[in-house]
């Protein structure tokens, strides 16, 4: 199962309901973050999701409600003694490893690799947590170098019963399929894993952060199962979204459409909206899906 859980869902500074933006996805035991605004490591635990199995922070761009909260999460993770063989990465564009240094984060388990578009957190490599996906960016538009992050499971296999009925694949066998491809069945025969399962595709994520509607986020989005997109206004505010590089509500959501993504979450709200019936409902014109995050929420898929 993927959670996900929105820890931070506010725009430029916080507000009493919203703290600054962070999304959290936890796979397998292990803890991912999409952004790290500050006071980050404190909704973490408020909400229940393990700063210690973090094991990953991919940062969107260098604003820095974006990115301050990695400074207190490296110190209270030094704190309970994290080392250097349990390796914090913390992937950003150009310019990120200087952010960092500046927060006074020296701490031996931290690594900060400054990245453009293409595949930044491979699966399988030693140190990077669960095996299974990948995550890769791609650029967005919201001033220099700004990129959205694409989470995706690689794709795998399910069983299929009635196949295994008949070649008496049972108990531990399955066990034995999944690891070694490969099993002796009833009467000696060998079964290989493509006998008895059908395929299956992987789940992807598509994390925007800050952008105006573009096409490279709806490239990305393609197909997806969750898209969360910046949507920092509603249309009433169209010339400010876009004299600052932000989606409006309606814009996420022609964006979902495009994409033909399953679902849509709409994220980065200015706190200038205490109540967000409005976005919600200019969004839900164009695609019927979407939810509004609130810090909190979680999803699961």
């Amino acid at each position: 199962m993927i959670r996900i859980v929105f820890l931070g869902t506010s725009a430029s500074v916080p507000s009493v309901g919203r703290n600054l933006c962070s999304v959290g996805l936890r796979y397998e035991g292990d803890v991912y973050l999409f952004d790290c605004g500050e006071g980050t490591q404190r909704q973490m635990m408020k909400y229940r999701l393990s700063y210690a199995k973090t094991r990953a922070v991919f940062i969107s761009h260098l604003h820095a409600d974006h990115y301050l909260g990695v400074a207190g999460l490296c110190h209270t993770l030094h704190m309970i003694g994290r080392t250097k063989e349990d390796v914090l990465h913390v992937y950003g564009p150009r310019g990120t490893r200087r952010v960092i240094e500046g927060l006074g984060c020296n701490y031996e388990f931290l690594k900060v690799e400054e990245v453009g578009e293409g595949e930044v957190h491979k699966a399988g490599e030693p140190g990077r947590g669960s095996l299974g996906f990948s995550v890769r960016a791609f650029a967005v538009e919201h001033g220099r170098n700004a990129l959205g992050y694409i989470f995706e499971e690689n794709a795998g296999r399910n069983f299929d019963k009635p196949k295994c009925d008949a070649l008496g694949i049972k108990g531990l066998m399955f066990k034995e399929l999944e690891q070694k491809g490969e099993v002796k069945a009833a009467g000696g025969k060998k079964v290989k894993i493509a006998d008895v399962t059908v395929p299956k595709k992987g789940r992807k994520i598509v994390y925007t952060g800050d952008t105006r509607l573009c096409d490279g986020v709806v490239k990305a989005a393609e197909g997806a199962d969750l898209l969360i997109h910046d949507g920092t206004f509603g249309e009433e505010r169209r010339q400010e979204a876009d004299e600052r590089d932000h989606a409006t509500a309606g814009d996420a959501a022609k964006a979902a459409k495009k994409a033909k993504v399953k679902e849509l979450v709409v994220t980065h709200i200015s706190n200038r909206y205490e109540k967000t019936d409005a976005l919600l409902k200019e969004a839900r014109q164009v695609f019927a899906n979407t939810k509004i995050a609130q810090d909190g929420m979680e999803l699961d898929l």
